[in-house]
């Protein structure tokens, strides 16, 4: 039989295949070979005599996989951040982006908490040229709807720092309360994560999954290298040739396309900060 991997918890993985969740436990030759599955794994699996004798047999072959936290098969990155409290960090959003880009998956750019008065403005003209951009918050609806249609048929992830409403709007895009929701430390104006296992929740009957997970909210390590990093900004990837030198990293070269058009208005200058600070992490 054949299904995807919605949760795994002690040495447990539930697969849902058709209307049904099997528990399976994992072939002993994926761990003789190093190999652990994933939530968001299709898989192949045979139901044994016993509840405990179901056995993962295959993992297929994964359209991408993180290490932090352990998925595989996003679709689309939902890239959550809030318009105020938590205040936004450019910077942040942007290493989101970048892996969102390096991943090869959809991306969304949501901007929560806009019922507040806070940089959903300031956000919407920075990003709304680039990518989707949804503006959500108590009341407003329209923007829920929108969210659904983009991440249709799809597994999406939701990835941003902690606070920002991440459970909120599964539970919103979900019609039960799934997660429960954690409250701003009114000192720290960072949330606590109140997701504890990673999970791969059905949102409705037309293919659409959407993980719930405590991870991808900082990056030790910036998965890109130098010569690829152009490339995950699109707007600056859009000038690669054009500059003088065909290798110009875009940093301090002369007649740099780039960097002109960042003084033309063509490409934002938070983003290209965003870049430089990365390419020179990059090459350190």
């Amino acid at each position: 039989m054949r299904g995807t991997i919605v949760k795994g918890i002690a040495g447990f993985y539930y697969v849902k295949s058709g209307e049904t969740v099997y528990r399976c436990r994992a072939r002993g030759v994926f761990k003789e070979q190093g190999i652990k599955p994933a939530v968001g794994d299709e898989v192949r699996f045979e139901i044994g005599a016993e509840e405990d004798n179901t056995l993962v047999t295959e993992i297929l072959p994964r359209k991408n996989c993180f290490i932090r936290p352990f998925v595989a098969n996003v679709d689309c990155f939902v890239v959550v951040t809030a318009a105020k409290k938590p205040a936004p960090v450019l910077q942040t959003i942007d290493r989101f982006l970048v892996m969102a880009e390096k991943a090869g998956t959809d991306i969304v750019l949501c901007i929560n908490k806009c019922d507040l008065k806070g940089k959903q403005e300031e956000l919407r003209e920075i990003y709304e040229s680039i990518y989707p951009v949804v503006m959500l918050g108590e009341g407003m609806d329209e923007g829920l709807v929108r969210l659904r249609e983009l991440i249709r048929g799809k597994k999406a992830a939701l990835a941003g720092a902690s606070g920002v409403g991440k459970s909120t709007i599964l539970n919103r895009l979900h019609a039960e309360e799934l997660m429960e929701t954690g409250k701003i430390s009114e000192k720290s104006q960072r949330g606590k994560h109140t997701t504890r296992h990673t999970e791969l929740f059905e949102l409705d009957d037309e293919g659409t999954m959407i993980f719930d997970t405590p991870g991808f909210t900082s990056f030790d390590i910036l998965e890109a290298d130098e010569e690829e990093l152009q490339f995950l900004y699109p707007e600056i990837g859009a000038y690669a040739g054009k500059c003088r030198y065909d290798n110009c990293r875009h940093l301090a070269e002369p007649e740099c396309a780039v960097k002109r058009a960042m003084e033309e208005g063509e490409i934002n200058p938070s983003r290209y900060r965003s870049y430089k600070e990365q390419m020179e992490e990059l090459t350190k």
